[in-house]
């Protein structure tokens, strides 16, 4: 493949972009080398500035269930750019997203829109504080809730990517209100209730877990930390800003059958532009300024760009619930690996969520997740996209299948690995 032209755009970014990009993992720096520039997106498919074409599987890292461009979408923009892009006041369409969202999402009773997964799980947070009463967090080792001061703790993303233990400029009382534990380790949080267990204003938890790769809650994880929480009075808040519309129409607590306290969505519901939510229960929301004292603001927050396209995506799902029948169908066809892989490779799935660890042993945790051989990976990774297969460049991130992926793109994929392993890697 060729590669200069990304490669001078890449030494270009460094000079201007702190590492050249605008978010950490991008910039290869879990598999080597220069970070391809993409230029444009159809279906499954992305096309980077050198004019090679890739079958897309990081879906702009989740939001893309339906794949690039879709025609819904882009016909909502289209419209949308007709009326203006920003007004700072209440418009019908937040109206109509927000009703939307609680109808498929149904313990989220009243909803806030916000700029991004981070304030949406920060703004959470703040709001389970404001609630109770109480400071404590807990979390779990790995998983990701944006960059969040308290929540920088044992966190995963780009943090397990680049090996961040503990992220610099964040105060040491800040970290000291988080309490990070195991995942799917009730003992633990059993533990950690008997210490603290009336300082605990919320348990933040990812469903299924896409940041240290995409690692399925335990049977009966979930279902104890609702009934923990429910009797310390601590609030479970989902962080389902990536499994919000994509395990299911509502999300993993509709997949699981498990109602949260309060919920963070972002990715699928802005349609591929940045927009995220936090909601639940009224008796909590009644908190949030205007009409409560816990105060959280955003100059672009519901802007009508974001909710068109958001709309747009929603309302297709809604109507089309089959697209998740088809999202099972194909991945599952992808997970077939797990058949033919050789000794020191497993593979996890949720739904259309995947990651094939470099690891012999089964991947549950954040301490399971970071034995996994990470040079093998790189390898694989590239193997791949020289093959015009684009994965996540990193051990510890999710793949996912959208409704754009066909039965061809999904063989491509099947026969590339397969060669892989064959070859020796």
């Amino acid at each position: 493949m060729k590669t200069a032209r990304s490669e001078a755009l890449f030494e270009r970014a460094q000079s201007i972009i702190p590492g050249g990009v605008n978010s950490p993992v991008r910039a290869f720096r879990g598999v080597g080398g220069a970070p391809r520039f993409i230029v444009r997106g159809e279906g499954s498919r992305v096309y980077d500035a050198d004019g090679n074409e890739y079958i897309d599987y990081v879906c702009s890292w989740g939001p893309l269930l339906l794949g690039h461009r879709p025609p819904q979408v882009i016909a909502a923009l289209r419209e949308i750019l007709e009326e203006g892009t920003s007004f700072g006041a209440p418009t019908e369409r937040e109206v109509l997203l927000a009703e939307l969202i609680s109808q498929t999402v149904p313990s989220m009773e009243m909803v806030r829109l916000v700029n991004s997964g981070t304030e949406a799980t920060m703004s959470a947070l703040r709001l389970a504080r404001g609630f109770t009463g109480r400071d404590l967090t807990i979390k779990f080792e790995g998983c990701y809730h944006g960059h969040v001061d308290s929540l920088l703790v044992k966190a995963g993303s780009g943090m397990a990517t680049l090996g961040i233990a503990d992220a610099a400029g964040v105060p040491p009382a800040f970290a000291e209100t988080t309490i990070a534990l195991p995942f799917n380790s009730i003992a633990a949080v059993e533990a950690a209730f008997k210490t603290h267990g009336d300082k605990i204003a919320s348990v933040i938890v990812e469903p299924v877990v896409g940041n240290m790769g995409c690692v399925p809650p335990s049977p009966g994880f979930l279902e104890a930390l609702r009934d923990l929480t429910a009797r310390h009075g601590t609030l479970l808040i989902f962080d389902e800003v990536m499994t919000g519309f994509r395990l299911a129409l509502g999300g993993a607590q509709a997949r699981f059958g498990i109602k949260p306290d309060l919920t963070t969505l972002g990715k699928i519901i802005g349609g591929g532009l940045p927009i995220a939510a936090y909601g639940g229960r009224k008796d909590i929301m009644r908190k949030v300024a205007p009409l409560g004292a816990v105060y959280q603001a955003g100059t672009l927050s519901g802007n009508p760009l974001a909710v068109a396209a958001g709309l747009a995506t929603l309302c297709h799902l809604t109507a089309h619930p089959e697209i998740y029948d088809l999202l099972e169908t194909r991945s599952a066809q992808l997970a077939l690996l797990k058949t033919m892989t050789p000794p020191g490779v497993t593979i996890n799935r949720a739904g259309s969520m995947f990651t094939l660890f470099f690891s012999s042993d089964p991947v549950t945790d954040w301490e399971s997740a970071k034995r996994c051989d990470t040079a093998r990976f790189a390898k694989f990774f590239h193997f791949l996209l020289e093959r015009g297969i684009y994965i996540a460049p990193s051990q510890f991130e999710a793949g996912f299948v959208s409704a754009a992926h066909s039965e061809k793109d999904i063989s491509a994929t099947v026969d590339a690995a397969r060669e892989f392993f064959k070859a020796g890697g």
